[in-house]
C-alpha cells in the first residue's frame, strides 16, 4: 500500500514575532494557529513538538491494535501519551506511554507486544530520537 498525505505551514513576519498556521488536507487542522509564544513558551496555538507527539501516539496505538489482533487479542482500551522533549534545537527523546484494557493477555505478553508495536511503528522508525516506551496492563 502506498499513499501520499499533505499538511502546510503559513508564516507572516519574523521568527519571534511573527504568526502563523498549520493545515491538513483532511482539515483535522484547519488553520490552527502557531507562534513562537505557543512552541517555546506556554502561548494558545499549537506546535510542531505535539504535532509530533500526536502523530507517534496515534501511529503507534494503531500498531499496537494490529499486533494485539495478530496474536488473537482484542483491547478494550488503549491510551498512549507521546512525550517529545526538545533541547537545544533538537528533538532528543520522545518517551511514549501507554496504557491498555486487553482481555485474557498476561501483563509479559503485553509487554512483549507493546515493544515490537514500537520498534515496527512507521513514526518510531521514522524518527531519530532515542524512543522509550512504558506500557502498563490495566
Amino acid at each position: 500500500m502506498k499513499f501520499t498525505r499533505k499538511a502546510k505551514a503559513h508564516w507572516e513576519g519574523s521568527g519571534k514575532e511573527g504568526q502563523g498556521t498549520i493545515s491538513t488536507d483532511s482539515t483535522a487542522m484547519n488553520e490552527e494557529k502557531y507562534a513562537f509564544g505557543s512552541r517555546f513558551e506556554k502561548g494558545v496555538g499549537t506546535n510542531p513538538e505535539e504535532l509530533v507527539g500526536a502523530a507517534h501516539s496515534g501511529c503507534y496505538t494503531m500498531q499496537l491494535s494490529f499486533l494485539l489482533n495478530e496474536e488473537d487479542y482484542v483491547a478494550d482500551t488503549l491510551d498512549t501519551d507521546a512525550h517529545v522533549t526538545f533541547e537545544d534545537g533538537e528533538i532528543t527523546t520522545i518517551k511514549l506511554v501507554t496504557k491498555g484494557k486487553v482481555p485474557n493477555i498476561t501483563k509479559e505478553k503485553f509487554e512483549e507486544i507493546a515493544q515490537k508495536a514500537k520498534k515496527v511503528c512507521p513514526m518510531s522508525k521514522l524518527v531519530k530520537a532515542d524512543v522509550s516506551l512504558e506500557a502498563t496492563l490495566l
